[in-house]
């Protein structure tokens, strides 16, 4: 499991808190009218960057979910198991509120919990950005925000109809004023930000969150691939059970090439991570089931990559490996005693994201069309092999080449070498 930490507060760069900074400044400056009037009298009540209270809840109900779904696979040979996040706040604690939510309480006495350094100069899957020297979070940024200057137009003469006075309000505060709503929701469970927007509104913000993080570490960024391809190896020598000795990517061998500190044969893998990181990890796996192009003119109905679904605050990516007596039927519609074909005992990779399983055979299509979704696991492994090449690290995330604009990569990868 790669589990996103819970709801937080803002982070301390977040354009979200300009816009409040710029209020409390304004005071006593300007009025608000209409919808607006709860202004005169706002005040920020936001933090920086820690978990709020429903995102300690979150993670802690999710390790109780957990246990129902795979508590069976505990002990653990008696040992310990080792569960990994960041030294980020937030991520040590999202782990530490789920370990208690699976084990309770006393989890120490059950799991260690394995903190790695999340900073630059750091090699660490859960925040492969770290390690990689290029971005395109600027080129997926500017196009979410050209989005909002084309959904915003009205919002935008709403807003500024309705304030007197010494405040100059750009479009880039109607946009953050939407955000504030997410913010102060989760915060403090109600916020007056909400009512100003229309439904359509709404989903058009939607929709500029997904432009973002797929031109940032999605399948239309050139380091897409490359930022989540260190996990993948790991997951991979987790289901071959070995350790990792070689230091490609971002893989720490300090850590991964130890069993005691990467432990090659727990039934139970819990890692924390962030949602640009495991979106990257989608990316590097091949699931191309997620990698449409978004149009920044319009929203993209019906499309797969919808941020909300893919990783919310606490989203988390289940992979179950299932062991079965014999090979198991892609056909789910037949009668109880047809579920096995002859053959010998098979394992099979399924993915579950947000409890929804991913179907593997759509964007692998060696996996097969199963009606499970599922893919046997030697072919699973072979296909990702070829996955690791194509992400292309050192290229991607330390070559020479021109960042390409929004929508001129397609599939995770940087540029050809020329």
């Amino acid at each position: 499991m790669v589990h996103r930490h819970g709801s937080r507060y803002p982070e301390v760069t977040g354009t979200e808190l300009q816009l409040a900074h710029k209020l409390t400044d304004a005071k006593g400056k300007f009025q608000a009218h209409g919808a607006l009037s709860f202004l005169n009298d706002w005040r920020n009540v936001l933090g920086a960057e820690i978990l709020v209270p429903v995102g300690k809840q979150q993670l802690f109900d999710s390790g109780v979910l957990h246990y129902y779904q795979y508590g069976h696979l505990y002990p653990n040979d008696g040992s310990k198991i080792i569960a990994r996040t960041t030294t980020q706040r937030r991520m040590s604690e999202s782990a530490e509120y789920f370990l208690a939510g699976f084990f309770g309480l006393g989890w120490t006495h059950n799991a260690t919990l394995e903190r790695i350094i999340e900073s630059r100069g750091f090699n660490n899957t859960l925040a492969g950005y770290k390690a990689c020297n290029r971005s395109s979070w600027a080129v997926g940024g500017q196009t979410s925000r050209d989005w909002a200057q084309v959904y915003l137009k009205d919002a935008q003469k709403r807003i500024q109809a309705n304030l007197t006075g010494d405040i100059d309000w750009t479009m880039n505060d109607t946009y953050n004023a939407q955000a504030l709503c997410a913010y102060e929701t989760v915060a403090v469970g109600f916020s007056h930000w909400c009512g100003l927007f229309t439904y359509e509104e709404w989903e058009a913000f939607e929709y500029s969150l997904d432009i973002a993080f797929a031109g940032g570490t999605g399948f239309l960024s050139p380091v897409g691939r490359a930022i989540g391809i260190g996990y993948v190896e790991e997951v991979l020598a987790r289901m071959e059970h070995h350790v990792l000795s070689s230091p490609t990517a971002q893989i720490n061998t300090t850590l991964d090439n130890n069993t005691v500190t990467f432990p090659t044969n727990q039934n139970l893998n819990f890692d924390f991570s962030h949602d640009s990181n495991i979106i990257s990890i989608l990316v590097a796996f091949g699931l191309t089931h997620f990698a449409e192009y978004l149009p920044p003119t319009h929203i993209l109905p019906d499309r797969e990559f919808i941020m909300a679904y893919l990783e919310p605050f606490a989203g988390r990516l289940d992979i179950e490996v299932i062991q079965a007596p014999a090979p198991i039927n892609p056909n789910r519609s037949v009668a109880l005693d047809e579920v096995y074909e002859g053959g010998p005992p098979t394992s099979y990779v399924h993915f579950v994201l947000n409890q929804r399983t991913v179907p593997l055979g759509t964007s692998l299509k060696e996996c097969g069309n199963r009606d499970d979704g599922w893919c046997e696991m030697k072919t699973f492994l072979e296909v990702q092999k070829v996955q690791v090449e194509k992400a292309e690290f050192e290229w991607a995330c330390f070559g020479d080449y021109e960042m390409p604009e929004y929508g001129g990569v397609r599939d995770g990868r940087p540029p050809r070498k020329r």
